[in-house]
């Protein structure tokens, strides 16, 4: 006979363990990052200025590589409120989102005609445009703290007709004058120093 607290050893030995709470906990905070930065670009595709802000921390940061940095609330709704003033159909797609606990990254697009308000001191040309990026977000408290963000200048500037067409007569001509006075300074500073 089998005394019971043998038996009860036994079975907790052969009984399998619940999955730790902890997986559980991450799973879910993912997805609230996640959840909280979709709602984000959610506003940013309604150009909702005020929704976006709110997403923020008061003193957030919010590094947009070709344009500048942005600190707090007043300098992001200054910002979102000349992209769109410049772009008034601009429309934003989440092509691809990856969020962790306290992060997540994004890829991105932005489309529409630049038909509105001067951008960055550049008057508007009635051109469509498409720009993709990726926005590498951290999260504080349910809000985000900072964010860079990467799309190609060199991009918008062709499609707007700033810089001429990549691999076009013009952009040859630019490239070789470019060059042509590379090698001009880089023979004056050998001269200089030689």
């Amino acid at each position: 006979m089998v005394e019971p607290n043998a038996a009860e050893h036994v079975a907790s030995e052969v009984a399998p363990e619940a999955p730790a709470q902890p997986q559980r906990k991450q799973i879910t905070r993912r997805k609230a990052v996640e959840q909280h930065v979709r709602s984000y670009f959610e506003a940013m595709n309604n150009r909702d200025v005020e929704a976006m802000v709110s997403h923020w921390r008061e003193d957030g940061v919010d590094d947009v590589v070709p344009v500048g940095v942005l600190r707090g609330r007043d300098e992001m709704r200054q910002y979102f409120k000349s992209l769109f003033a410049a772009t008034p159909d601009a429309r934003t797609t989440v092509t691809r989102l990856v969020a962790g606990e306290r992060s997540c990254a994004v890829e991105w697009r932005v489309e529409g005609t630049f038909d509105g308000a001067p951008y960055l001191g550049i008057a508007p040309t009635g051109k469509h445009v498409e720009v993709r990026g990726l926005d590498l977000f951290e999260l504080e408290d349910g809000e985000v703290a900072t964010n860079t963000g990467y799309f190609d200048g060199a991009s918008f500037a062709r499609q707007i007709g700033m810089l001429p067409a990549d691999g076009s007569g013009a952009d040859r001509a630019m490239k070789s004058a470019f060059n042509a006075v590379t090698k001009l300074r880089r023979a004056v500073e050998e001269r200089r120093s030689g």
